[in-house]
């Protein structure tokens, strides 16, 4: 098999009427090649002349020659198309572009970097870095990837290169910056402050890694914790439907076990009282029909006649006595009805008494029993706007005229004077705020809300991802989604906020001796919720109690 290494010659599979690589080869029978249309459109010209001709060795052929593609002269085109444009490619790639580093050796158009050196301060491309592997005195220099930050280690007062670390002014020197304004000060090499800070840098990667690890171990965890928990409940749900579902099939059961036996019943009830009632209307039909003779008997003039019919009369029958009917006028079931009634009334207190189970306990009443879902919550100062300032032990939070030296971080507050908390809030949680000043806001939000940007963005209450009280001196207002609503209430300078995020609320306290109500908010809580507060002015304080 050819060697992938052997270089094809561009010229030779190049057609020699059209100039250009080959397209569809074919071969004549001469052995030359050309593109399959090159060849046909020749030979379509000489059309009056005969024989047809080769137009390299010019070799006629009688009759015209049948032309099929050469498959493999095809592929090598092929192949040699891609191998051109790879080393075309790579012959650029080479080169150094706007954001690459330039060799600084190079003339011309120049090559890529392959290293820099520290102790030459000059950047290399391969072929002018050879030196620095065959000279010995060079083969001491430090390399390092191409960079174009060399020149920031040369002293822009003595351009000299900068070797000495003054730990005093915490910056790079030369060694005539060491005799001149930091003389007396605290210096050492920079190699030695670097390796001194690269074992500091390896201790911190070492504690991040271990704290990573520690993470992802909670995090794996709570995704246990909350496949266990969408499991329980989905068990939980089918067996109580399974239970369900049975006590409705038992009830119903049941339901038409009663309906049966009071049918049953009834028609026992309905015949007996028709048995009795059709033989009280027999004794009716022959007591009349007696009355009837004794009527007539009673308007006969002719005495022997009366004295004669008398006796043969009919004696009356034996009457049924009131007694033996025995009637309940309305009353038949009402035992069965009470028996029902009692049946459901024990039913539902039951259900009821374990469906509580489930309910969440009511919002307490009283400011001990707020006190029970009490949690420690601290400001995080990767969130605090740079005009803040926070202390005692993260708690408490103040606005400063003179910013604060806060390193960048993504989480924190750019454009409004917020912070928000450490810990996230899930569950029942209550906490406390001491403020002071003319206007603070507290404050409940997603971790996902806005950290700059206009107040519609990252204000505490005028988006859909954070809720707000406003405390002024003389009045309080909420606010959510930019919806503001007037809040009345005791002025009081510390506010109780209840978090019930299961049940979606959300409730601000006045308190004092006594705790009022200033709003309530009812809601679904999409995501663990993070407390805050917003001071806007001098002499504006709050502190998480």
């Amino acid at each position: 098999m050819a060697q992938k290494g052997v270089q094809l010659d561009e010229e030779a599979f190049s057609c020699s009427i059209c100039l250009d690589l080959l397209k569809d080869p074919v071969t004549i029978p001469c052995g030359h090649s050309y593109c399959m249309n090159c060849i046909e459109d020749h030979w379509d010209t000489e059309e009056g002349k005969k024989p047809h001709s080769c137009p390299q060795c010019r070799k006629t052929f009688t009759p015209r020659p049948d032309l099929g593609k050469n498959t493999m002269l095809a592929d090598l085109v092929e192949e040699l198309k891609k191998t051109g444009l790879q080393a075309a490619a790579a012959a650029d790639n080479c080169y150094a572009g706007p954001e690459d580093v330039a060799c600084d050796f190079c003339t011309g158009r120049r090559l890529k970097a392959f290293k820099s050196c520290l102790q030459c301060l000059v950047s290399y491309c391969e072929n002018h870095l050879q030196p620095h592997h065959d000279v010995p005195q060079l083969k001491k220099h430090k390399l390092v990837e191409p960079s174009n930050k060399l020149q920031e280690n040369i002293c822009s007062r003595h351009n000299e290169v900068m070797k000495i670390f003054c730990r005093t002014d915490q910056q790079c020197i030369c060694y005539l910056c060491l005799m001149d304004e930091h003389e007396g000060h605290d210096t050492v090499s920079a190699a030695a402050e670097s390796t001194e800070r690269q074992r500091e840098l390896e201790g911190n990667r070492l504690n991040i890694q271990q704290r990573i690890q520690d993470r992802e171990k909670d995090v794996k965890l709570l995704h246990q914790e909350v496949e266990a928990i969408n499991l329980s409940a989905d068990k939980t749900v089918e067996n109580s439907e399974k239970m369900f579902t049975e006590q409705i099939r038992l009830l119903e059961e049941r339901s038409s076990d009663v309906k049966q036996q009071v049918r049953s019943q009834q028609r026992s009830e309905v015949s007996r009282v028709r048995e009795l009632q059709e033989k009280l209307e027999q004794e009716i039909t022959e007591l009349k029909r007696n009355d009837a003779e004794l009527q007539k008997l009673s308007h006969t003039e002719d005495l022997n006649q009366f004295l004669l019919n008398y006796p043969s009369l009919p004696p009356l029958g034996e009457s049924t006595h009131s007694s033996s009917i025995n009637t309940r006028p309305l009353r038949y079931f009402e035992d069965v009805t009470a028996a029902v009634s009692q049946v459901r009334d024990e039913l539902q207190d039951v259900l009821r008494e374990k469906v509580d189970v489930l309910l969440p306990p009511p919002e307490p009443t009283t400011r001990a029993g707020f006190l029970k879902y009490s949690c420690d919550i601290t400001l995080d100062p990767n969130t605090a706007n740079r005009q803040l300032l926070l202390s005692d032990g993260n708690r408490k939070v103040r606005f400063m005229s003179k910013r604060q030296s806060y390193s960048s971080h993504p989480d924190r507050f750019t454009d409004d004077y917020q912070v928000l908390s450490r810990e996230s809030l899930t569950g029942r949680c209550y906490w406390e705020v001491e403020w002071r000043g003319g206007r603070v806001y507290v404050a409940v939000a997603y971790k996902d809300i806005s950290r700059k940007g206009d107040e519609d963005e990252c204000l505490f209450g005028f988006n859909d991802k954070s809720w707000a009280l406003r405390c002024l001196k003389n009045s309080y207002t909420s606010f959510h989604n930019k919806v503001h609503t007037p809040v009345s209430g005791p002025q009081s300078s510390r506010i109780g906020v209840y978090l019930d995020h299961t049940a979606g609320v959300l409730s601000f306290y006045s308190v004092s001796e006594t705790m009022t109500l200033l709003h309530r908010v009812q809601t679904t809580f999409t995501q663990p919720l993070y407390a805050g507060l917003c001071v806007f002015s001098s002499g504006d304080a709050a502190e998480m109690k």
